[in-house]
C-alpha cells in the first residue's frame, strides 16, 4: 500500500488507538463463525440441479440480500449496541478490578494463614505416626520368583 491509502485506511478514535479501515477483525475472533456464503448455505446434488438462470439469480439475491441486510441493520443497531457493550464491559471491568480481584487477594492472604496453622498441624500429628510406620516397614523385603 502506498503511504496515501495506508494514511486514509487509519482513523484515529480520539482517545488512544488508531482503528484499521481496511482490516476489521485483526484478531481474527470470526474466522471460523460467520464467513456464510452462499455454497456454505445451498448445494445441489447431482441429478438435482435447476436451471442455471435460477441458479445464478439465486446466487446473487442471497448475496445481495445479506449484504445489505447486514449494512442496514449495523447502521441501524450498530451505535447503539456498541454502546451497550461498551457499558457492559466497562461495569464488567469496574467490578472485577474494584471488587472481585480484591476480594481474591484478601482470601489468598486469610488461606496463606489457615495454610501455615494447618501444616503445623499436620506435621505435629502426621508426622511421628508415618515416621513410626516407615521404622516399623522398613525392615521388610519383598521378593518375588518367577516360576517357568
Amino acid at each position: 500500500m502506498t503511504e496515501i491509502q495506508t494514511s486514509i485506511s487509519k482513523v484515529t478514535n480520539g482517545i488512544t488507538k488508531e482503528i484499521d479501515l481496511v482490516n476489521r477483525d485483526p484478531k481474527h475472533i470470526n474466522e471460523d463463525v460467520v464467513k456464510i456464503d452462499f455454497e456454505d448455505v445451498i448445494a445441489e446434488p447431482e441429478g438435482s440441479h435447476s436451471l442455471d438462470s435460477v441458479w445464478k439469480a439465486s446466487f446473487t439475491t442471497f448475496t445481495v440480500s445479506k449484504y445489505w441486510c447486514y449494512r442496514i441493520m449495523s447502521a441501524i443497531f450498530g451505535v447503539p449496541l456498541s454502546v451497550f457493550w461498551g457499558l457492559y464491559f466497562a461495569c464488567l471491568s469496574f467490578c472485577h478490578i474494584w471488587t472481585i480481584l480484591p476480594c481474591i487477594k484478601g482470601c489468598l492472604i486469610e488461606m496463606h494463614c489457615f495454610s501455615r496453622m494447618y501444616s503445623v498441624c499436620i506435621h505435629t500429628l502426621c508426622d511421628p505416626f508415618f515416621e513410626a510406620l516407615g521404622r516399623l516397614f522398613n525392615n521388610i523385603h519383598v521378593t518375588l520368583h518367577k516360576e517357568v
